[in-house]
């Protein structure tokens, strides 16, 4: 177990951890108790390009430069520091896709999760497969934000591209490919590509039949070896010459080791860039996914289940900024009664994911007058997730019983009455992590229990954090509201 101190270890090996999430880069130094070192950690960040025909991407290479920026910053920030980096942890933002040649040259620009390109090819994907077989296999329902659809995008569509490309990555692959040489994904990276077969932990052989992808052109799986880095990246970073560098895992998953739930009894819910509500647990998948949730892994031996919604806090800047919103509309929302605006809000602006996966929703606002204002659309928006992840806790709780959520991200953080909203939503008392960092962390205490300094990450005291009691009165209203919500939800679905 982890040594019982408050003090940093300093005289230990210290770990790198990298934490790449969609608008922002983030490397920090830890110490062997996976306790952040102080004003040791820096942030870089960076926006992926929106196309009005649905693309999300970015550069590769720009964005490798922002992620070893961090390093060299990292590096010298800490120069002072006379401790050996032993290790290197890292995580990454879920569903990317960047193609490569045969010289290790992109062929594509980085796809994330919130592309949408693909999309008409889901329903060919639906008509090929069925669709509740596949998700149970693989855990992930075909949409533009996983690999099949992409992949089969790219060879419809862009053939040159599809021919030219030798090896097919999530950018936490392409890092390593650079950094390390090696040419491997973690489980947890492989497990959220949609072309993984969650019970034998390897890549799905009729999909890939189908999409035409030979094994060749994927990353060997890998589950516990580590690297070092390449020559010329030792030259660069002498101090990570002997490093150890762990395969890179996914954010989620992280954000679930950091946050301390860990089995079926404690959910993550978490509202940064998107927003995601989750289960981890030491075991097998189920044999039958609950409909709209996702099923990937940790590692072996661990399964995460939830369901991400592709609007959080990307929604509330969005609104913030063609808003106009006032300063003080936090303060304002806090006089009001809950859902006391008469609005009813699809929260799509970026797409559906969980819980129905709809390619065409588009976000609504129904009900608007000129009597409204931007406050009342911001806490309209608000409640609409809120009630999104109400949608979620509910099919969670058929495979897991719930006693507690800890909730964190950088989302909440930036509103409270955006976390008092979703207790009283869901009607249960939220745990605020106060740890800011947990994916970072996360990676961070996977790594020390991969190298026996942690027993079982599981048995982990968790965080500390403080209780945010929801309110019985204005779950009452919003109880009333949700239903209300969900049946503008089926009306709009049903005239699609």
């Amino acid at each position: 177990m982890l040594a019982a101190s408050n003090q940093f270890l300093l005289h230990q090996p210290l770990i790198l951890s990298i934490d790449i999430g969609t608008s922002s880069v983030r490397a920090a130094l830890y110490d062997a108790n996976a306790d952040l070192v102080p004003r040791m950690s820096v942030k870089f960040e960076y926006s992926f390009t929106a196309i009005a025909d649905g693309g999300f991407e970015i550069d590769a290479d720009v964005l490798l430069g922002h992620v070893t920026d961090a390093i060299d910053l990292v590096l010298k920030k800490s120069s002072r520091l006379k401790v050996e980096i032993g290790y290197v942890a890292s995580c990454a933002f879920w569903h990317s896709l960047v193609g490569v040649d045969d010289r290790g040259k992109t062929t594509t620009s980085v796809l994330g999760w919130a592309d949408r390109r693909s999309r008409e090819y889901t329903t060919v994907l639906k008509e090929r497969f069925d669709e509740t077989e596949t998700h149970n296999r693989t855990g992930a329902h075909f949409h533009s934000s996983f690999w099949p659809a992409k992949l089969l995008w790219l060879r419809k569509k862009n053939r040159a591209v599809f021919e030219n490309t030798n090896r097919w990555l999530s950018f936490a692959d392409y890092v390593s490919f650079h950094l390390t040489r090696s040419v491997s994904t973690s489980i947890s990276m492989a497990s959220a590509t949609g072309i993984f077969d969650q019970q034998k932990s390897d890549w799905n052989p009729e999909l890939l039949r189908y999409l035409k992808i030979k094994r060749s052109q994927l990353p060997e799986i890998n589950g516990e070896e580590r690297f070092n880095l390449a020559p010329n990246f030792a030259r660069r970073w002498p101090r990570l010459k002997h490093s150890e560098w762990f395969p890179t895992i996914g954010d989620g998953a992280a954000d679930n080791i950091g946050s301390g739930c860990l089995t079926k009894n404690k959910a993550a819910l978490m509202v940064g860039t998107s927003a995601a509500m989750r289960v981890a647990y030491r075991g097998d998948a189920p044999a039958n996914i609950p409909d709209g949730l996702w099923c990937y892994r940790i590692d072996r031996e661990r399964v995460i289940i939830g369901g991400a919604l592709s609007d959080g806090g990307n929604l509330y800047q969005w609104l913030k900024h063609r808003l106009h919103l006032p300063k003080n509309a936090e303060d304002e929302m806090r006089r009001r009664g809950a859902a006391a605006h008469g609005l009813t809000l699809m929260p799509f602006f970026f797409g559906e994911r969980s819980t129905g996966y709809n390619e065409s929703a588009k976000g609504s606002i129904a009900g608007l007058t000129s009597s409204h204002n931007a406050v009342d659309i911001l806490q309209a928006a608000m409640e609409s997730v809120a009630y999104r992840f109400a949608e979620i806790h509910d099919r969670l709780k058929t495979v897991a019983s719930i006693k507690e959520i800890a909730a964190s991200g950088g989302g909440l953080r930036d509103s409270p009455v955006w976390t008092q909203i979703i207790a009283d939503v869901l009607g249960r008392d939220l745990l605020i992590n106060d740890t800011q960092e947990s994916s970072s962390r996360g990676a961070v205490l996977l790594a020390l229990e991969s190298v026996g300094k942690i027993e079982n990450i599981e048995k982990l005291a968790a965080p500390h954090s403080t209780i945010l009691a929801h309110h019985p009165k204005c779950h009452a209203v919003y109880k009333q509201a949700r239903e209300q919500h969900h049946a503008a939800y089926k009306k709009c679905n049903e005239e699609r």
